[in-house]
């Protein structure tokens, strides 16, 4: 089953590689039901090592999708606005949010992170919307820098701003 599920992922990726995304009005509804397969993709992963779990086999992201790592797994995913967010080991992060038009000012990404340690460069949305990162602390208002989050295992988060953009 593992093999199956690293094949579909390795499958995944090259369709992706092999592909670009649309350059449309990229977003999907605040529609209580799970996101389903012919809904834009906010997202895709770039590179995944170890375990890893997420809701497509072809590697796309969309959202509402939960991302997870296990002991071993690593990855790194881009959204379409531009945003570079790495996942460390034993990490969880949800797509909570996401609404991006290239040529719109009222976008929003809402990203919950509940465990791991993550880094991102923040893209479009951060400067011509609303970012927010969620975590068991309390909620970050992104504007443009490349921070690193950290949960730790009793809860607590550390925050660093490792490159500011001006």
């Amino acid at each position: 089953m593992k093999t199956r599920s690293v094949g579909l992922l390795l499958i995944g990726l090259w369709f992706t590689a092999s592909g670009t995304f649309p350059t449309a009005v990229w977003g999907q509804s605040d529609s209580a039901s799970p996101p389903v397969l012919n809904a834009s993709p906010i997202g895709k992963v770039n590179t995944a090592t170890g375990t890893i779990r997420v809701a497509h086999a072809e590697a796309l992201l969309y959202r509402g999708d939960v991302i997870q790592t296990g002991p071993d797994g690593k990855l790194e995913i881009t959204l379409v606005d531009g945003t570079s967010v790495n996942v460390s080991s034993n990490a969880r992060i949800e797509m909570s949010e996401f609404v991006y038009d290239p040529n719109g000012h009222s976008n929003s990404t809402l990203l919950n992170l509940t465990r791991g340690t993550f880094t991102f460069i923040a893209g479009n949305v951060a400067h011509t919307g609303d970012m927010k990162i969620d975590t068991p602390l309390g909620t970050l208002g992104i504007r443009g820098t490349a921070p690193r989050i950290e949960i730790m295992e009793d809860g607590s988060v550390k925050f660093s701003t490792l490159v500011e953009r001006k």
